[in-house]
């Protein structure tokens, strides 16, 4: 069974910095690429970043280029996205996905709000 569990998220202020993590099981995390998708309240699921399954290529959103950063550790089964300089635009509930550009299906999310 695939599962993904995702964790990280919490309150912040603007400008600060989250690491998320997702844990995967029940399938070859080596061989498949990832992403990261996010769902604001109001609003559809967004594809923010993915990386390769050997981490070798990475793509980002514009609105996120430069200030997230998506990795990886294949020996321990783990995605990460490292989020910098957060601002009142990221607040959302945070999902991992297997794939290149996925959105879905992922965990329970983890949420991710911003506020001063």
């Amino acid at each position: 069974e695939v599962q993904l569990v995702e964790s990280g998220g919490g309150l912040v202020q603007p400008g600060e910095s989250l690491r998320l993590s997702c844990a995967a099981s029940g399938f070859f995390f080596y061989d498949n690429a990832m992403s990261w998708a996010r769902q604001a309240p109001g609003r559809g699921l967004e594809w923010i970043s993915s990386i390769s399954n050997g981490a070798l290529s990475t793509s980002y959103v514009d609105s996120v280029r430069g200030r997230f950063t998506i990795s990886r550790d294949n020996a321990e089964n783990t995605l990460y996205l490292q989020m910098n300089n957060l601002t009142p635009e990221d607040p959302a509930v945070y999902y991992c996905a297997r794939g290149w550009m996925q959105t879905g299906p992922g965990g329970q999310g983890t949420q991710v709000t911003v506020s001063s």
